[in-house]
């Protein structure tokens, strides 16, 4: 199997240096639809000169489109699509599974990759997005190595080594969009995960190590590549669309490097400068992630969620005006530093020798001062956080040349014939510019002199094939004149493509019932046997055993989680969908959950074809967007619509009680009474479950509350609402169900 190395790009430098340091494949965004919206991205005119680019020098471009659509955007969506195909990009990765339909009907070898959005982690959703044509799945970064060996190897597996991590499942965190209207399904995350909590038992703050609970430290995969080599991975993928160009070519150097060793059998060793140059340029603390790791303290850094870079050195001495050091390592003049206790960083604009002279650098063991700028007070320990030095040499990589070759016949019959081949694209050019040799002919040699000179162009003559009559005479200018002529041709035949083919885009729509239909979500037995003696269409029960207890009820379903490794689904006559799996796996699930992030006709026509009754929409819809998503079902609708209830905003694989109440030992934490918070900044608690897997599940501080102007949703078209109770006790579950059932006049 070929393994290929994945780069990102947030911009044309950083593509541009991924691809000097040895990348197979880079992936960037465009100015619209893409996971990262801070990143500078790619304009359409940026996006042809980078797949030139990275065609020219054999390698691959992929385009992410991997954000949840809304309903006014898909055209536009499908727009850029198309755009995208005829620029010939080499793939799209993509999110919303109602444009991953959409390009597989319209765009028949438009090759589409699922975005690790996808929440991709068990065999039955693999065959959910083989359906739609998928190629290439980034799996969920949660999987162990032993999960990825225990999936079907039918398509090809992308996963992340290296960078930043989302402590929650992608595709599953509503935390910023709720908190602050910046949606990460929609590529805008604000980070909350980065943010100081404090963890509280039944309201009371427990001490623990370090305020950054949610905090993850940067993926490395560096020193278990032998074992990702063994595993079925097509593509080795590199965090950071919104890294600095110098991280991103290092980082790609590096893992080059590995797979080199790898193909010519030679020790995939990195040596500690090489772990030290890494390490300088980013990261939060070290890890390998699920991949290797079962232990929740290797998987996060509570101390801090800031760049850690090296240890520099200890801090001698504090006055006002400077700070004496002795150093660990080299320290040079525009370099980054921070003190670690303060939390305090600066560039290093003037560096002094231990007898006050200004110098441009120092070495290991030297005791230097630098100004005191930032009022350092008590710092002990100083980082290096910028190294100058090693970014100078990163950006300073020579330019890539694309290897060509030429062959040349001169002749008085023929006159100047010139091919130039690159690869599979070959351009010829003649002219009658030679004439007989007067008194001196021109020679071999200084035809190749001159076809080598091949100055601001992409290409190096690699080999060169003449056929010289003797006695024949070129002008020097008429001979450079037909290498620009042919060099120009073959940039232009190089760009050139076969046109594409578009089809057209089916859109038929099932009609549904119109009857009101009411459902509630429980977390207690006794909000079940609240809801029980209320008519209601459905009460949902996450608990196992619970509905199991109750399952003889004619209107209670199953929810099932939001994440099942096993692809193992408990048979049931009714249940709700809480990731895509379920819906493959069994015809029971015919109801999905919100966390599928459904936003459009497209892709609620995905999940009805497969049999799916009753689809909950996304939380992040505004009423402008329902009412343009409703309009494409003017005879019914497969929507339900969540009136009520704590939105769960992140699933966790790890457990935030056993890390912190039971510091990674034997925890029975979640299997008590007491009631778990996490409390921001700003005193705002958000309450913790956690799911016999040991997950953590968070919940938005305040309930999601539209119950005031559920008529107007009603009149929208919407005949399916939803409660969901987490905390609630008995007398709030009546009077928020009499006042719904009061305002629909039930």
């Amino acid at each position: 199997m070929k393994r290929e190395l994945l780069s990102p790009a947030g911009n044309m430098e950083t593509l541009k240096v991924a691809v000097k340091a040895g990348c197979d494949a880079v992936y960037v965004g465009g100015k619209k639809f893409g996971a990262r919206a801070y990143a500078a991205n790619f304009s359409n005119e940026e996006l042809r000169e980078a797949v030139f680019y990275c065609h020219l020098h054999h390698v691959k471009l992929y385009v992410t489109l991997n954000t949840m659509i809304y309903e006014s955007e898909l055209q536009e969506a499908k727009s850029y699509l198309f755009f995208l195909y005829q620029i010939h990009v080499d793939a799209v990765i993509m999110a919303d599974f109602g444009l991953m339909r959409i390009a597989r009907d319209c765009f028949p070898n438009l090759e589409i990759h699922a975005s690790t959005q996808c929440h991709t982690h068990n065999k039955y959703q693999l065959e959910l997005l083989k359906s739609l044509h998928v190629k290439r799945v980034v799996l969920a970064r949660e999987l162990t190595k032993e999960e990825i060996l225990a999936l079907p190897t039918d398509m090809e597996f992308e996963v992340f080594i290296h960078g930043a991590l989302c402590i929650s499942y992608s595709g599953q965190c509503l935390f910023s969009s709720l908190l602050l209207d910046r949606s990460g399904n929609r590529g805008e995350c604000a980070g909350i995960c980065r943010l100081p909590f404090t963890l509280c038992k039944d309201g009371t703050s427990i001490e623990t190590d370090g305020n950054y609970l949610l905090s993850t430290k940067d993926l490395n995969l560096a020193p278990s590549f032998s074992e990702l080599l063994t595993l079925p991975i097509h593509s080795f993928k590199i965090e950071g669309r919104m890294k600095h160009p110098a991280y991103v070519g290092y980082i790609t150097k590096m893992y080059r490097r590995l797979l080199d060793c790898h193909q010519n059998q030679t020790e995939m060793v990195l040596s500690e400068k090489e772990m030290n140059s890494c390490a300088v340029l980013f990261n939060r603390g070290f890890t390998r992630g699920k991949f290797c790791s079962s232990q929740d303290q290797d998987y996060m850094n509570q101390k801090t969620s800031n760049h850690q870079g090296t240890f520099l050195g200890k801090v001698l001495q504090i006055t006002k005006k400077q700070v004496k050091i002795l150093l660990a390592q080299d320290l040079v003049q525009t370099d980054g530093i921070r003190f670690l206790e303060e939390n305090k960083g600066m560039i290093v604009n003037f560096l002094y020798d231990e007898r006050g002279k200004l110098i441009h650098q120092a070495s290991k063991n030297d005791v230097v001062f630098v100004d005191n700028k930032i009022g350092v007070l008590h710092s002990k320990n100083v980082l290096k956080t910028i190294d100058s030095v090693l970014e100078k040499n990163v950006l300073e990589m020579p330019e890539l040349k694309v290897p060509i070759s030429m062959r040349v016949h001169i002749s008085i019959e023929q006159g100047f014939l010139l091919e130039v081949t690159l690869r599979d694209t070959i351009v010829q050019v003649q002219k009658n510019i030679v004439f007989p040799a007067l008194n001196a002919p021109i020679h071999k040699e200084k035809v190749i002199e001159q076809l080598k000179k091949l100055g601001n162009t992409p290409f190096v003559l690699e080999d060169v094939e003449i056929f010289l009559n003797e006695n024949v005479f070129v002008n020097i200018r008429d001979l450079n004149e037909i290498r620009r002529e042919a060099i120009s041709q073959l940039l232009q035949e190089f760009q050139e493509h076969e046109d594409v083919v578009v089809l057209e885009d089916s859109n038929e729509n099932v009609s549904f019932s119109d009857s009101l239909e009411i459902y509630a979500s429980v977390k207690t037995e006794e909000q079940l046997i609240t809801l029980l003696s209320f008519d209601i269409t459905g009460i949902y029960v996450a608990d196992f055993a619970l509905f199991q207890k109750y399952q003889s009820c004619p209107n209670v379903f199953w929810r099932s989680s939001r994440v099942n490794k096993t692809g193992d689904y408990p048979k049931c006559f009714h249940a709700m969908a809480g990731e895509t799996g379920a819906i493959m796996a069994d015809g029971s699930y015919q109801s999905s959950d919100y966390f599928l992030n459904v936003a459009n006709h497209a892709a609620a026509n995905v999940f009805t074809s497969l049999g799916v009754k009753k689809i909950c929409l996304s939380v992040e819809l505004d009423d402008s967007e329902l009412k343009l998503l409703l309009e494409n079902y003017p005879n019914g609708n497969p929507f339900e619509l969540l009136i009520y209830g704590r939105v769960e905003v992140m699933v966790l694989e790890h457990c935030l009680l056993r890390m912190n109440v039971k510091h990674d030992g034997i925890c029975k934490a979640c299997k008590g009474n007491a009631q778990y918070t996490l409390k921001d900044r700003n005193g705002a608690m958000y309450p913790i479950s956690l799911d016999e897997n040991h997950r953590t599940h968070i919940y938005y501080h305040t309930p999601k509350n539209s119950l005031d102007v559920v008529r107007t949703y009603y009149d929208f078209g919407i005949r399916k609402f939803r409660l969901d109770f987490v905390d609630e006790d008995v007398k709030t579950v009546q009077k928020i169900l009499k006042k719904l059932k009061e305002d629909l006049r039930v």
